[in-house]
């Protein structure tokens, strides 16, 4: 078996492990949605007894839920909630991890350079980054509520990238040849690992900005709706969630302005010339472009709650775009896909 072959038996393998933590944290969520509906039940009866908003949540039950979810989010490692499922999918994650680092670093010794200078070996290095970022943001906050999304996420390129983008090992071409190319791609696919986990955080905070808009219209009612995803209970508010996914976005869109500089660098060193307005050079900045407009209207312009979610969750699909359509279909000089 030659160490390509060996990468991609790991990498195989972490997939089928991510596929684990994913159904993993799955029924994490499922059993956080049973302590939701059991916990309201009983404010129910309690409110009954007292003849407090009989049925529904006061504005006070509200806030209270909101302080202990964001309490919970900020708890140091020992002091969480000890979750069963939710520990599992993360054990499953790291075990996951490793594989993956396996099958990267074993690509990289097999192709004797760092292995991310095509499309497989780029999403190869990307979802492996987006999953060790995750695993280190666990350390400051307990954002396990999102391992199902990001595996699930992880799963869905990792193997989409196997299936469709696999390559055999090929020597660099001439442009490639460069100390750029373990700077710049690196940084740019450390950039999209933050803003993919700035994605996730904005998506949850649509869904949980949703369910409080419903229940602070139902407080003190005798009818108080049920969520359809009643563990956004257990989560942190709205605007916690946006203030995570914005601090996460502003990291990821330094790092892009360095992949944005580094690569005018680069392509002057290639090509003479620091820009050409080619596909890819284009999209780099489009992005760039949307992410500053991001930060820009949240911080000056007040853009927060579901505009800001929404700018968040069209920068990363600008991203995906431009590493999947734009790599794949547009010709130019950043034609590296491996696919021919």
């Amino acid at each position: 078996m030659s160490l390509d072959d060996l990468s991609v038996l790991l990498l195989w393998t972490a997939i089928a492990i991510y596929t684990l933590a994913f159904l993993a944290f799955s029924v994490d969520l499922a059993r956080r949605s049973e302590l939701a509906i059991a916990a309201q039940d009983a404010k129910t009866r309690e409110h009954a007894k007292t003849l407090v908003a009989s049925g529904g949540q006061t504005i006070a039950d509200i806030r209270s839920e909101e302080a202990a979810a964001k309490a919970a989010l900020e708890a140091r490692p020992s002091q969480r909630a000890r979750f069963l499922f939710a520990r599992l999918g993360t054990v499953l994650t790291v075990l996951g991890f490793l594989f993956h680092l396996g099958a990267d670093v074993t690509r990289g010794i097999a192709a004797g350079r760092v292995p991310w200078s095509n499309n497989y070996e780029f999403a190869l290095t990307g979802t492996m980054l987006v999953i060790a970022v995750f695993l280190g943001v666990l350390f400051k906050y307990d954002l396990r509520f999102l391992g199902a999304f990001v595996t699930g996420l992880i799963v869905v390129l990792l193997g989409g990238a196997a299936l469709a983008y696999y390559v055999e090992v090929v020597p660099l071409s001439d442009p490639l040849k460069s100390i750029w190319l373990v700077i710049h791609v690196f940084v740019a696919s450390l950039a999209s690992a933050f803003l993919a986990l700035a994605f996730a955080l904005s998506i949850v905070q649509l869904l949980q900005s949703r369910r409080e808009r419903l229940a602070i219209a139902a407080a003190g009612t005798d009818a108080a709706p049920r969520t359809r995803l009643p563990f956004l209970r257990t989560l942190p508010s709205a605007e916690v969630l946006e203030g995570l996914a914005y601090r996460f976005a502003i990291i990821g869109f330094i790092l892009w302005t360095f992949t944005l500089i580094a690569g005018a660098i680069w392509a002057n060193d290639a090509w003479g010339r620091y820009w050409g307005f080619d596909t890819k050079e284009v999209w780099t900045f489009v992005i760039w472009v949307l992410y500053a407009g991001y930060i820009h209207a949240r911080a000056t312009r007040g853009w927060r709650g579901t505009r800001s979610a929404w700018l968040s969750i069209v920068g990363f699909t600008a991203v995906l775009f431009n590493f999947t359509i734009v790599n794949q279909f547009f010709k130019g000089l950043h034609s590296y896909s491996g696919l021919g």
